[in-house]
């Protein structure tokens, strides 16, 4: 595997906005690890050229995605301040290709993480408070179609999050029972629980700190964990507003442009 060659490609295909052939079809030998070390290639040129780390999000964690892809784990990619929205800022849709939305919890750090042996009470003593938070993913992979390699290879299919303005202490939220509600253009068009996430958000959030150890690397005190979705995502074009509300955390949105 060219693990240049590919990073490359895909570096090309994000900055241009279009799409490509599917890797693990030119590439059946196509490993996991091969996928991250093309993910990171590229995570390392875009901090070579000025963009800051300011946290992970967690894909894959809905029993639906994980059928999907044939999968039975959760996947990751890494976010930079490029990526990031705060709430009032529109999204350019025209530096998109394919775009979805998804409504998720973002864990907002106060200290390190570092596995193995990270647990859910691990999670709660590192976290600050949580927000809501649309990831807004999108591939470069043609038609969504894509195996697991694909879009770890292509940063988790990771494009923009947009972080609300409501912080809530973590001990204030039951992490089990939270309802959340997804509107487009004032419209429902999903509904559900942070029970959808692994039973609870912030055992995702272990999963990834205890995924990372493997290669030493550990969750900078600071960061912004995307946990995962919790219901399917949206499609959006431009024109679109997308809402998501969650009980007794407030809501977040974003304008599509």
């Amino acid at each position: 595997m060219d693990i240049q060659k590919a990073a490359q490609v895909l570096y090309e295909a994000e900055e241009g906005a279009y799409q490509i052939p599917m890797l693990s079809q030119q590439d059946p030998d196509m490993t996991v690890d091969d996928a991250y070390a093309i993910q990171l290639e590229n995570i390392r040129r875009r901090l070579d050229q000025g963009e800051k780390l300011v946290g992970m999000k967690i894909g894959l964690t809905s029993k639906g995605m994980q059928q999907l892809l044939g999968v039975d784990v959760p996947d990751y990619g890494h976010l930079t301040d490029r990526m990031l929205l705060l709430e009032g800022q529109s999204c350019d849709s025209a530096r998109l290709i394919q775009p979805k939305v998804e409504g998720e919890l973002a864990f907002c750090l106060k200290k390190a993480l570092k596995g193995p042996g990270l647990t859910v009470a691990h999670v709660y003593d590192a976290t600050d408070y949580v927000v809501p938070a649309l990831e807004i993913v999108d591939s470069r992979i043609k038609d969504w179609k894509i195996k697991l390699v694909d879009t770890i290879a292509d940063n988790g299919s990771s494009a923009r999050l947009v972080v609300g303005s409501r912080m809530t202490p973590i001990h204030k939220v039951d992490m089990r029972l939270t309802g959340m509600t997804l509107e487009k253009n004032g419209e429902l068009v999903n509904s559900g629980t942070t029970a959808e996430v692994w039973g609870n958000p912030a055992a995702a959030v272990a999963w990834l700190g205890n995924a990372l150890a493997a290669y030493d690397v550990e969750i900078p005190a600071g960061s912004i964990v995307l946990a995962g979705a919790l219901t399917a995502a949206v499609p959006v074009a431009a024109g679109d507003f997308v809402t998501a509300s969650f009980t007794g955390l407030g809501s977040v949105s974003v304008k599509f442009v």
